[in-house]
């Protein structure tokens, strides 16, 4: 925990220097990330909201993530990661998104998605969003702990000047 807190400490300097706040989409993470992001104390200043959705409907009603958009690529994809960021920057006065949603395991997995991937996006107004798709290894906490430590590190580098 100590490095993390080590990076959200280094995130949050950047945000408060730039006057911007962040807002988290997590679905696998179940808010994870914004539990750890609020650990901090004065974290108020710099983190705006979270958005736990971890159902498809979640999904659809609280970021307007489009049914196609679930049916066609699944909820464990790169293109509704993006859609979750982009959503959490429309439905919160948030400057920086980050999302992530995967297969947390133990079970849930398929040939195509094994558990353990994880696809992560990240929004900023004016630009187009980021995504990337990984797989971790390990327990469901093992999983949960290494996706929220990537979604902060891109943050990070979406960030950093």
């Amino acid at each position: 925990m100590n490095d993390l807190n080590a990076l959200i400490n280094e995130i949050a300097s950047h945000l408060k220097n730039s006057a911007r706040q962040m807002v988290t989409a997590e679905s696998c993470t179940g808010g994870l990330i914004a539990a750890y992001l609020t650990e901090i104390p004065g974290s108020s200043m710099w983190f705006e909201r979270g958005f736990v959705t971890y159902s498809n409907l979640a999904k659809q009603e609280l970021l307007a993530v489009p049914e196609e958009l679930l049916v066609q690529y699944g909820a464990v994809s790169e293109e509704v990661a993006s859609s979750m960021a982009v959503g959490a920057l429309r439905h919160s006065a948030g400057h920086v998104a980050l999302s992530v949603t995967g297969i947390a395991g133990p079970d849930g997995g398929s040939i195509e998605k094994p558990v353990g991937t994880v696809c992560f996006g990240w929004a900023m107004h004016h630009s187009s969003p980021l995504t990337l798709k990984m797989q971790f290894a390990g327990t469901r906490h093992e999983i949960r702990e290494a996706a929220c430590r990537q979604a902060l590190l891109g943050v990070l580098s979406l960030i950093k000047p």
